[in-house]
């Protein structure tokens, strides 16, 4: 399915108390961070959530961010990581691709958190910023959904 097919992300109803997200973004492209920023924000705030921000060099750093959220004094009913990696010359998209996803996956399934992922891995900028546009069609906004649901399966589940 592509981006355009794809339904548009709404914001779900998550039982009990308003949840407590942590955006965690690598904004090197700040044009598309900004825009998948805005994304998530709108349905984090439609779902009546509130979340913090945080900031780091790239999308490498992504899953170690998560890691020390989780260390920190600070809970969090769940995480939204939102990067770009696009594909240059050499084979350093390869590796930060595989490793962005793979730490991210591994600290979700390690801590058992609600997490979502808006890291785009793009051909070009136009790719990246087609999918972080205010259109409706925003892996920001998508990510921010699948955080939120999963958030809903942790309480239903009684975990966490």
């Amino acid at each position: 399915m592509s981006t355009q097919d794809a339904p548009l992300p709404v914001e779900p109803v998550i039982p009990g108390p308003p949840a407590h997200l942590l955006v965690v973004r690598a904004p090197y492209y700040h044009t598309v961070i900004d825009g998948m920023t805005e994304g998530a924000l709108r349905i984090l705030a439609g779902a009546g959530a509130t979340h913090d921000v945080l900031d780091v060099a790239g999308s490498f750093e992504l899953p170690q961010a998560i890691r020390i959220a989780l260390n920190s004094a600070r809970r969090f009913d769940g995480f939204v990581a939102l990067g770009c990696i696009v594909r240059g010359g050499t084979d350093h998209y390869d590796y930060i691709c595989r490793e962005t996803m793979a730490g991210l996956m591994a600290v979700a399934l390690q801590h058992g958190i609600a997490l979502g992922s808006g890291v785009l891995t793009v051909h070009s900028i136009e790719q990246a910023l087609a999918r972080s546009a205010a259109d409706g069609h925003n892996k920001g906004a998508e990510a921010a959904v699948a955080a939120l649901l999963q958030v809903a399966a942790v309480r239903r589940m009684g975990a966490g």
